[in-house]
């Protein structure tokens, strides 16, 4: 199996653990995606999509079988040729400050993180608080917390290295949608292909990650028609069960709005990741509108 990967110690991991669950040997096809070349800001670059285009067109192209993503790496839509033949597995959703934990951060204090979503959350919380980007596969974060009072990164990422230790608080925040689910996608047109990665999906999170990349799609929709693009407007979404607990939030963190809602019926997966996001970007307009923000 010809599994197209990310090169960093992380991404190896997930292609490698996917590779353990199919019980196949496998030929990691490395490959370097924009997100890797560029130095910018992830939000600057155009947002989800930059760490996975390339690894997608080594599967389209026939170099590679399948493509393992961090499912939070994709966009809300799924690319032409392409789908998700099996969410497997998904580790723990949260947030981790490594350095400090949130109450020991001083006044003021310097917190690096590279998601606009992180950033919200804890500005709403500690408005005092000063931001950083931060840029770099798992190591090199780990490696810059020393330069300010705390980073945040995902717990996951900390789980699957064996770096729990490094964690100084687990933040109870919304989290990315996708976050800790591992995506893995095959030609559209390979049903070898796809039916040996049904055999190894999980049915249940493979719906959680479909109502949450719905509600994402909404969401980017939206956003687009106030002139923005998706990717601008910190948001997260994170399905269990029945019900999808959804963030929202303005980029200063100023304003944030937090729900849950609960499927109806027999919607599918994809309805009710749409029907939800409708109703909370209908509150959420209301509260910027009450607020008198646009």
């Amino acid at each position: 199996m010809r599994i197209a990967t990310r090169g960093s110690v992380l991404a190896r991991w997930q292609a490698e653990r996917v590779a353990q669950l199919l019980g196949d040997d496998a030929e990691l096809v490395i490959v370097e995606t924009t997100g890797d070349r560029s130095p910018l800001p992830i939000h600057a670059m155009g947002g989800t999509g930059v760490f996975v285009r390339e690894v997608q067109t080594a599967v389209l192209d026939g170099r590679a079988d399948i493509a393992v993503h961090s499912a939070k790496d994709l966009p809300s839509t799924t690319t032409p040729g392409l789908t998700i033949g099996a969410v497997p597995e998904r580790a723990d959703v949260r947030d981790a400050l490594v350095g400090r934990a949130l109450a020991d951060i001083p006044e003021g204090g310097r917190v690096a993180t590279g998601a606009v979503r992180r950033r919200v959350q804890l500005a709403h919380v500690r408005p005092d608080l000063q931001f950083f980007e931060l840029r770099g596969n798992i190591g090199t974060r780990l490696d810059k917390a020393a330069d300010f009072d705390a980073i945040v990164v995902a717990y996951a990422a900390l789980d699957r290295l064996n770096r729990t230790d490094a964690a100084a608080e687990i933040l109870d925040f919304v989290p990315q949608v996708g976050q800790g689910a591992l995506a893995i996608e095959c030609r559209e047109d390979d049903a070898f292909t796809h039916e040996r990665l049904a055999r190894i999906d999980n049915p249940e999170l493979h719906e959680a990650l479909t109502t949450e990349r719905a509600f994402l799609a909404r969401v980017a929709e939206h956003d687009a028609a106030d002139g923005a693009r998706g990717c601008d407007l910190p948001c997260g979404a994170h399905r269990i069960g029945s019900e999808l607990t959804m963030f929202l939030g303005t980029p200063d963190g100023a304003v944030t709005q937090r729900a849950t809602i609960t499927r109806v019926g027999s919607e599918s997966a994809t309805e009710f990741g749409s029907r939800a996001a409708a109703e909370f970007l209908t509150r959420w307009d209301a509260t910027l509108a009450s607020k008198g923000t646009s």
